[in-house]
Formats: C-alpha cells, structure tokens, sequence
C-alpha cells in the first residue's frame, strides 16, 4: 500500500542518509522523496512515498524515525486531509501536422508548454498523482521522448 510520509528535520549534513537507512534496513520501497528548506533555513520539510505491504509496518517505521538524531517531527499523513502536489516535465514528439491536436487534447489539463522546436513539444504539469498519470496516458499515443517527475510534496491541510 502506497502511505505518504512527513519529516521536519534539523537540516544538517547527514540527516537524510540517517533517514533513508532506516527505510533501507526495513527494505521498505521508496516511491519518491522530496526535500527542501522551509521557512526557516535550520529546517527541512521531506516529504517520502513509499510501498509498504502492512500498515503496522509503517508505524514502526515512525518511530524509528523519530528517534533519529536531528528528527524534529514524522507523519503519516495518508489518511488525513492533506495536499499533495508533484510536477512532471514531459517532451512529446509533435511534429506541425499533429500539434494542433496534441495541443487540442492537453489544453484540459492546464499545462505549460515550456519548450517548442520543429519535431517536439516540452510540457509542465503540476497536480496530483492522478492528474499526471492522466496526462502521460494521453500524451503517450503521440511518442513520449523524456519525461521528468519530482515526486510528491505535501503536507496536512488547516
């Protein structure tokens, strides 16, 4: 099952090797991770997917976590009200005779095309997992040349 992590770590060199042994130990699968400053420059907000096959796992998973040296604070924000948003950069071939349309089909998902030259077209999107998983679907008839994801951030909402 797929459970969304939260971490408020000190940001400090060695934190997220600490942090991402543990999960190696436990030979958890991690989805993505996501890291960066918050607001205040001695913290970092990281944000972990992972495949976990019990639930039970992950809350063992916590704890060990939170005992980490420089581990401010870790949650499973899965199940509660939470936003969650990742980004993917997505290079279509798109050749003049089809673009009218890859752009036709696209225009519902709000991207940015970032990038156009003769053959391709280079596409933003942020959302959802859903929403980019749609979007690939769509795109992927016409020839997915590269494509780019950064992985889930988010945090709870209120």
């Amino acid at each position: 099952m797929r459970r969304m992590i939260i971490a408020k770590l000190h940001n400090v060199t060695g934190i997220m090797n600490r942090f991402t042994a543990v999960l190696n130990r436990r030979q958890v699968n991690i989805l993505s991770i996501t890291a960066g400053v918050t607001e205040s420059q001695d913290l970092t907000h990281t944000t972990f997917v992972i495949e976990v096959d019990h639930l039970d796992e992950v809350e063992q998973i916590i704890k060990q976590l939170n005992r980490l040296i420089d581990v401010i604070e870790v949650a499973d924000i899965t199940d509660l009200p939470h936003v969650e948003r990742e980004v993917v950069l997505i290079k279509v071939s798109a050749p003049p005779t089809i673009r009218a349309e890859i752009f036709t089909m696209i225009e519902p998902f709000r991207v940015n095309v970032v990038d156009v030259n003769l053959e391709n077209v280079t596409i933003q999107l942020t959302g959802d997992s859903a929403k980019i998983e749609a979007l690939i679907d769509v795109v992927s008839p016409y020839g997915i040349l590269n494509m780019a994801r950064t992985g889930s951030a988010g945090f709870e909402r209120g």
